[in-house]
């Protein structure tokens, strides 16, 4: 069962500013933290040398020392930023809408997420694979097959069976919806829990949401 959504709630339910949740996924594992913290400390760095320098007889003084504020901020704004654009992909589809329909099939996968070299016992160098089990969920109603929502997979994920009540969101470009361009975070009300790669969703709005436009329905 698709619902559109009425005027501005898709907008309401997909912030444009990264909520804490959104900030924290974003920053990353601590690989990219890491990478995030060198350029931060080479990029403010070497803005800061150049300010230094430029400061004694130049105009351009002050906007250097801002350019190596910036850098050293990197940690706290790339987050941010690399959310936002992630929410704007959502929100730009014109068309939006509430779904409500059950989880046909479950199954599992093997990802590679990474590749780095390691040395071995010998002291030469081996490629080593980081692979992590995502679970893939196949969604239906009662007018048939709607897609595919996949995620990485925790121990508490075990619980998810077919049948299992699904509640997400819907986009298209179109307003009939006969073609679905993305999925949002999605919620399983009977086991009380949230799952998706990424927590799009404002999750206690969606909620609400659902209690007002599905009421009487589940």
């Amino acid at each position: 069962m698709l619902i559109p959504l009425r005027p501005g709630e898709l907008q309401r339910l997909i912030p444009a500013v990264a909520t804490g949740t959104q900030f924290r996924v974003a920053l990353g594992n601590p690989r990219e933290i890491l990478q995030r913290l060198m350029v931060a400390a080479i990029g403010g760095v070497i803005t800061f040398l150049i300010y230094n320098q430029a400061q004694l007889g130049s105009r351009w003084g002050p906007v250097w020392l801002l350019i190596s504020v910036v850098f050293f901020l990197y940690v706290l704004w790339g987050p941010i930023v690399q959310a936002g654009q992630r929410n704007a992909t959502l929100r730009r589809y014109p068309s939006a809408a509430l779904f409500e329909g059950e989880v046909a099939d479950v199954s599992t996968r093997e990802r590679v997420e990474g590749r780095h070299e390691q040395a071995d016992k010998r002291g030469k160098l081996e490629l080593v694979e980081n692979r992590r089990t995502w679970m893939l969920l196949e969604l239906v109603d009662e007018d048939g097959y709607l897609g595919r929502l996949s995620f990485p997979m925790e121990k508490k994920h075990q619980s998810i069976r077919p049948g299992a009540l699904i509640r997400c969101l819907v986009l298209s470009d179109r307003k009939d919806f006969a073609r679905i361009g993305a999925l949002s975070d999605a919620w399983l009300p009977g086991q009380r829990m949230w799952i998706g790669e990424y927590p799009f969703l404002l999750r206690p709005a969606f909620e609400e949401l659902c209690q007002l436009r599905l009421r009487g329905r589940s």
